[in-house]
């Protein structure tokens, strides 16, 4: 996709099954035509979390392929639609039961300042974006877990909530309920703002300040940026699969 008279968007992804994981279940698309980002983390053990994602990036992409409206409310609608079909897969075949993913998404849609790009971002679980621009990193999206959403209004500090027996539980899962609560947001893309879109086998490892000074390392290319957070991950243990998708405003 290209409008007329804004900058491109240029981005690299990248995926690594980490250091204990047998199977990668995390996936993502960069679809540069339809304008188009995602990463997913699925669950659900043997095979059926890797069909969970896979199944719901495609089936967003479809969706907004055939949509006749670029804007936030088509991409809350694909996921929303995406939801219903992962969980008549799940219901319809034994071996997929209790399959479900997580989605962070970028999209480009239309409107925003001259000379800018504008991208609604949707979320839901914990896989994350972030924006970096010259202000430095913030995190977009807010994480759809227990911790997040009730440890942290329970009053609980961060050195229980790091190793609390809830701390890895969503409060929500594309493919699980209905339903399916979606985080929304819209940001404007100044040349050279990047937006970071990651699965938490690489936000849930690497500490910020390390992700922090990647993103602002204006020497390396988004590939090399992608390739050095994975191996950040990795050398922290690589407890889970790692997705990374990276994209800058040109």
């Amino acid at each position: 996709m290209s409008i007329i008279g804004k900058p491109m968007i240029e981005a690299y992804g990248l995926t690594d099954r980490g250091c204990v994981r047998t199977n990668n279940e995390d996936w993502y698309l960069i679809d540069a035509e339809l304008g188009l980002y995602i990463v997913a983390d699925g669950m659900g053990g043997a095979q059926a979390g890797e069909h969970a994602s896979h199944m719901a990036v495609d089936f967003v992409r479809d969706r907004i392929r055939n949509s006749p409206r670029r804007d936030e409310e088509a991409l809350v609608e694909a996921i929303q639609q995406a939801n219903t079909a992962v969980m008549q897969a799940a219901s319809s075949n034994a071996r997929l039961e209790g399959m479900g993913t997580t989605l962070v998404v970028a999209m480009e849609v239309n409107g925003g300042p001259p000379g800018a790009r504008r991208m609604a971002i949707a979320s839901v679980g914990d896989s994350r974006a972030y924006l970096c621009d010259a202000k430095g990193v913030h995190e977009v999206t807010e994480d759809q877990t227990w911790v997040n959403e009730i440890g942290r209004r329970l009053g609980m500090d961060d050195a229980v909530l790091k190793t609390h027996p809830m701390r890895h539980v969503l409060t929500m899962a594309v493919g699980v309920s209905q339903p399916l609560r979606v985080n929304r947001y819209t940001r404007d893309l100044d040349p050279g703002t990047q937006i970071l879109l990651s699965s938490d086998g690489l936000h849930g490892v690497v500490p910020s300040a390390v992700l922090s000074e990647a993103l602002m390392n204006s020497a390396r290319s988004l590939e090399a940026k992608c390739r050095f957070l994975i191996e950040a991950a990795r050398d922290a243990g690589g407890p889970d699969n790692i997705t990374t998708v990276l994209l800058r405003a040109a």
